[in-house]
């Protein structure tokens, strides 16, 4: 089937049920046409959400299935992964809703890699009640890194704006000792494979961070840009990469400058994170670039202090739903001309056999 006809199954995992989770993912699905665009198939409770869409007067019906693969197309399904009655404490996280959020997570992502659903949304989680409970990673990245058996980035994603971070959940203390020259140039690769693939960019301009405050002043606060990251830069640059900087962050995120590039690789969380929240935080998008598998989130988190208020906006989780399904069906095109621009062609010779000759493009 045609990526473009092929209506898109959303897996979404629920997050800590005490937080906005079920709230932004019902306001999401509240639209009685959104089936006609993706089946969405949510791993929570049925009771759970019948609690929470009385709470919030939302009139929502749900397909019942006990996996993932009987989801049906045109219903809102959900696998419900209890039929027992939930202690809901809005705002307060418990053991009961942390686990819920490692289930719902855990078995989303089972029927990820199965092919039972094709891309993957996670509401916000609580990573210390987590670690807590036994869970090894720091965050989502982590978590799928080691699920898929491959590296990640964490790439924040708007329309107009796209940053990516080379390290995400470590101290600032350990920041310059987990950054070098081979993992950045990984990086930016990545990041240029996902610009091209799951974006639609055929030559993708990337901009790149010092670490150092005006990235170093050559060399007199730090020397981090002149020993790792222009040799990286220059390295990828030498082959072909549109890769620049490295540019001072105080600066860099003007509209006349971040705006020249089609993406922007930082060097730790808060160099990237907090100038995209503040420019894109009611559509921003986290996506992890670079696994085989689609996963995107919003850009927020449990937000305690407003759950069960009925004012969580929902926005940036409807974009991470509709940014998942457009890198879905960007990347299965591209794959599809890749295969294509691949296959032998059967010509007409003058002995009127037909013979299989390569594409005309191919070495």
């Amino acid at each position: 089937m045609s990526p473009k006809n092929h209506k898109v199954r959303v897996g979404i995992s629920i997050g800590d049920f005490n937080g906005i989770g079920p709230e932004i993912i019902m306001k999401s699905l509240k639209d009685k046409t959104i089936t006609d665009f993706f089946t969405p198939v949510i791993f929570g409770s049925g009771k759970l959400f019948t609690f929470q869409k009385n709470i919030f007067k939302l009139n929502l019906n749900f397909n019942y299935v006990n996996e993932a693969s009987q989801a049906q197309p045109g219903k809102l399904n959900m696998v419900n992964l209890t039929k027992d009655n939930v202690n809901v404490e809005l705002g307060t996280p418990t053991e009961e809703s942390t686990q819920m959020a490692i289930d719902s997570l855990e078995l989303a992502t089972e029927a990820l890699m199965k092919g039972d659903i094709d891309v993957l949304v996670t509401a916000p989680i609580n990573k210390d009640e987590m670690m807590k409970m036994g869970f090894k990673h720091a965050g989502h990245t982590g978590y799928f890194e080691e699920k898929f058996s491959k590296k990640g980035l964490m790439f924040l994603v708007t329309e107009d704006l796209k940053v990516a971070v080379s390290t995400h959940h470590i101290p600032i203390a350990s920041v310059a000792e987990n950054i070098s020259k081979e993992k950045i140039k990984k990086q930016i690769r990545a990041l240029n494979q996902t610009l091209i693939e799951d974006f639609c960019i055929s030559k993708p301009k990337i901009a790149v961070l010092g670490l150092n405050p005006h990235a170093g002043d050559g060399g007199v606060i730090g020397k981090e840009e002149i020993e790792i990251i222009e040799p990286a830069i220059k390295e990828l640059s030498d082959n072909g990469t549109l890769a620049f900087g490295p540019y001072p962050a105080d600066s860099f995120f003007q509209p006349n400058k971040y705006k020249n590039f089609d993406a922007v690789l930082a060097m730790y969380h808060d160099q990237g994170l907090a100038p995209f929240k503040t420019l894109a935080y009611e559509e921003g998008v986290n996506y992890t670039a670079g696994l085989p598998f689609i996963r995107t989130s919003p850009d927020h988190g449990v937000a305690y202090d407003i759950a069960g208020k009925n004012i969580a906006d929902e926005q940036s989780f409807t974009e991470a739903i509709f940014t998942a399904i457009k890198i879905f069906k960007n990347r299965s095109e591209y794959n599809d001309l890749m295969t294509n621009r691949m296959q032998p062609r059967k010509v007409s010779v003058d002995n009127g056999v037909d013979e299989d000759l390569p594409d005309e493009n191919e070495a």
